[in-house]
Parts: structure tokens; C-alpha cells; sequence
């Protein structure tokens, strides 16, 4: 029984996914098949965007471009398996390929969360010491966050992997929801899973929890220093500083609920995973285009291109 215990015998993990029913799960491959679509087009079409239209060469929309290629790749580590998974009757994954699973949703998350905070200083800077922005928040410093944020996600990312590869499984393979995280997979373990949650709670929902107070404490000092100054500057910048808002408060909300609590009702797990795997990464670019009038003015411009050139090209075959 020892020896059985220190060594996972499971090769492979069956996904019970978000419901049983066959009708449900019809609705939600439609459903969940447009959100994919809506979201690599949308965070393409940004990135696009910010790269063609030279008056968005700032910080701001570097980072921005950046977290639209970080929301790409957080819906795609696991949504396309699950969108497969609802036209089969066997939906399983394998373990190394559930091991990727947990590597490639914390890298993503870390990452974005180290993102966001690069944002936010970004704002601060540009709100709270307009005079230095340019020699604060220069191109390298840009690069640099980017940089940190990869290598902060890599890490963070390799230690719950490691994490995972120690706990033993010896039985139970049934994994209540559509893809593989520490929260459901190490309640599978043959191990006290009391212990298990304690490492959750300090390694990801405490830093979740600690980012976001850093966030909000940034966001409340700008929107304080915003309100002193009545100007159509200042409108630009709430307007800007209400939208990165709603997008941490998005990100974190779901995360901090899962992670500080890790023995949550798995219906509530999965309400929420949904949100921050396949709702939150259409929201971002939705809540800055729609919210933003230099985006909104580099699209109409890159709209105005493309038909010139479609109406160009028959009449150039002619």
C-alpha cells in the first residue's frame, strides 16, 4: 500500500466537463466555439492595430499588445480540447498532457498578473508624474516588464508543476471540470489534502490576493490625484483608469476566489473558470476598444484601408 501510494499509477485523467446533459453540452459548444473565434479575432485585431498605426507606439499599448497576446494564448491551453471534447462520449486527457495543462494556465495567469501591474505603473507615472514619464517609462523599461513578467510566470509556473509531479495517485482519475488545475487535480491525490491546500493558499491565492491590493491602492491614488484636476486630460485618463480597473478587478475576482479558497463547491470552480479562461480574455479588448477613443479612431483608419484596397484590387485586374 506504501509502495502504491509513492507512485502514481493514473495515466490518464477522464474530464467530467460542465454538464452530462446532451443538449446542454450542444449549447455550450456553440456557444463556447463563438467565444474562441470572438476572442483570437478581437485580441488579433488589436495587436494589429497598435502594431500599423505608429500614433499607438506608446507604453501603454505596448503592454496592452501584450496582454492581448497573453489573453490569446490563456484561452487556447484549454478551450479548444474542451470545445473537441463536446462532439465525443470519452473525454480524457492524459497525465503528462494534464501536466501541461497546469503549466500552461499558471504560466499564462502569472504572467498576465505581472502584466497588469506594469500597467498600472505605467498609469501612475503617467498620471500622478507627467513630467518624468519619458524618462521613467522608456522603451527598455517597457521591455523590461514584459521580460520580468515571462520570467515571474515561468517560474511561478514551474513550481506548481513540480508540486504536481510529487503528489502520488492511486485510483480516483475523475476530474470534475473541463480542464486540468491544482485545485481539482490535488484532491484526486492519495495525501492529506488539508496540507495540499495550505501550499495553494501561499503560493497563488495569497500573491493573487496581495497583487490585486497593490493594484487597487495604485488606482485609488490616481483616481484621487484625477479628481484634483478637471480637465479633458483628466476625462481621458479616468476613462482609461476605469477600464484597467474593470479588467484586474475581472481577472483577480476568480482567481482569488479559487486559490484562497481551494475546497470551494466544484459547481461555483467551475462557474468561475469559465470566466477567467474563456469570458475575461473576450472582455479585455471589448472594455478598452469600446472605451477607448485612440483605438477606436487607429480602427476606423485600418477599416478605411482595407476597403480602399478591396475596392482597389478588381479594378487593378481590370
Amino acid at each position: 500500500m506504501m509502495n502504491a501510494a509513492n507512485k502514481s499509477v493514473v495515466t490518464e485523467f477522464v474530464l467530467l466537463g460542465l454538464s452530462n446533459s446532451w443538449e446542454l453540452q450542444i449549447f455550450f459548444f456553440i456557444v463556447f466555439s463563438l467565444f474562441y473565434v470572438a476572442t483570437m479575432v478581437s485580441n488579433s485585431i488589436i495587436v494589429l492595430i497598435v502594431i500599423s498605426d505608429s500614433h499607438l507606439h506608446s507604453a501603454m499599448y505596448f503592454l496592452l499588445t501584450n496582454l492581448s497576446i497573453i489573453d490569446m494564448s490563456l484561452a487556447s491551453f484549454a478551450t479548444p480540447k474542451m470545445i473537441i471534447d463536446y462532439l465525443t462520449d470519452h473525454k480524457t486527457i492524459s497525465f503528462d498532457g494534464c501536466i501541461a495543462q497546469i503549466f500552461f494556465l499558471h504560466l499564462f495567469t502569472g504572467t498576465e498578473i505581472i502584466l497588469l501591474m506594469a500597467m498600472s505603473f505605467d498609469r501612475y507615472i503617467a498620471i500622478c508624474k507627467p513630467l518624468r514619464y519619458a524618462s521613467i517609462i522608456s522603451p527598455q523599461v517597457c521591455i523590461a516588464f514584459v521580460v520580468s513578467s515571462w520570467i515571474v510566470g515561468t517560474m511561478h509556473s514551474m513550481s506548481q508543476v513540480i508540486f504536481a509531479l510529487t503528489l502520488p495517485f492511486c485510483g480516483p482519475n475523475k476530474i470534475d471540470s473541463f480542464f486540468c488545475d491544482l485545485p481539482v487535480v490535488f484532491q484526486l491525490s492519495c495525501v492529506d489534502t488539508y496540507v495540499l491546500g495550505l501550499f495553494m493558499i501561499s503560493t497563488s491565492g495569497i500573491i493573487a490576493l496581495s497583487c490585486f491590493i497593490l493594484l487597487f491602492n495604485s488606482y485609488i491614488i490616481v483616481l484621487v490625484t484625477i479628481k484634483h484636476h478637471s480637465s479633458k486630460g483628466s476625462s481621458k485618463a479616468l476613462s482609461t483608469c476605469t477600464a484597467h480597473f474593470i479588467v484586474v478587478f475581472m481577472f483577480f475576482g476568480p482567481c482569488i476566489f479559487i486559490y484562497m479558497w481551494p475546497q470551494n463547491s466544484f459547481v461555483i470552480e467551475k462557474i468561475l473558470s469559465v470566466f477567467y479562461t474563456i469570458c475575461t480574455p473576450i472582455m479585455n479588448p471589448v472594455i478598452y476598444t469600446l472605451r477607448n477613443h485612440e483605438v477606436n479612431s487607429a480602427m476606423r483608419k485600418l477599416r478605411s484601408k482595407f476597403l480602399n484596397f478591396s475596392t482597389e484590387t478588381p479594378s487593378r485586374s481590370l
